[in-house]
């Protein structure tokens, strides 16, 4: 199997030659999909509904009921 160089290119280049590091936001996937039950989201505290959609980059506006269903609705599935 033959390995495939990738070509060098100037995006990202700063003043003087120096690289800089190319942004393309603050978003980063977490690693595991959550595996919470619905009667886990149910009592879920509001403040870890914000912290859970946050991470995933979920809006988290409205009542706590209403993030409760938004985040039921993104992460269960139905079996």
């Amino acid at each position: 199997m033959e390995s495939v160089a990738r070509p060098t290119s100037n995006i990202g280049d700063g003043p003087n030659g120096q690289h800089t590091k190319e942004r393309c936001g603050s978003f980063q996937m977490p690693l595991h999909y959550p595996r919470h039950t619905r009667a886990e989201y149910e009592t879920m505290p509001e403040w870890k509904l914000d912290c859970l959609l946050r991470e995933y980059g979920l809006p988290i506006t409205g009542d706590v009921e209403q993030k409760r269903k938004y985040a039921m609705g993104a992460f269960l599935w139905s079996r």
